[in-house]
C-alpha cells in the first residue's frame, strides 16, 4: 500500500499512524488528506506522541505534513486523538479528498 492509501485507510477507520518525518519518529491521528496548490499531497494530523525538532511531544499538536516527506508509515491500533485547540481554519489542504467525520 502507498502512503496515500495507508493514510486514507487510517482516516476512514480512525486508526493511528506512526511515521518518520524530518528525521523524527511521530505518532499521529490523521484528520484530512488532500492536495495543496494543485499538486502536493498533504495530510493534516494531530500528533500525540513521538518527537519533533523541539523534542518529545508532551501534549498534542496539529501538524501539516507533505506525503512525499513521510517514510515508514504504518497503521496501528489505539485510541483516537483529536484536539480542540485548532483556533483557526486549516490551510494545510486546499482540496480535501478524505477527512474524518467527527
Amino acid at each position: 500500500m502507498s502512503n496515500y492509501e495507508l493514510i486514507k485507510y487510517a482516516i476512514q477507520n480512525k486508526k493511528q499512524i506512526t511515521a518518520m518525518y524530518q528525521g523524527h519518529y511521530r505518532e499521529m491521528c490523521p484528520h484530512a488528506l488532500g492536495i495543496k496548490e494543485g499538486q502536493r499531497q498533504q495530510v493534516l494530523c494531530y500528533q500525540f506522541g513521538g518527537n519533533s525538532s523541539q523534542g518529545a511531544i508532551s501534549e498534542g499538536v496539529w501538524r501539516c505534513m507533505r506525503l512525499d516527506h513521510l517514510t515508514d508509515v504504518q497503521c496501528k491500533e489505539g485510541p483516537w486523538f483529536t484536539g480542540n485547540n485548532h483556533s483557526r481554519p486549516q490551510t494545510c489542504v486546499d482540496y480535501i479528498e478524505c477527512e474524518v467525520i467527527l
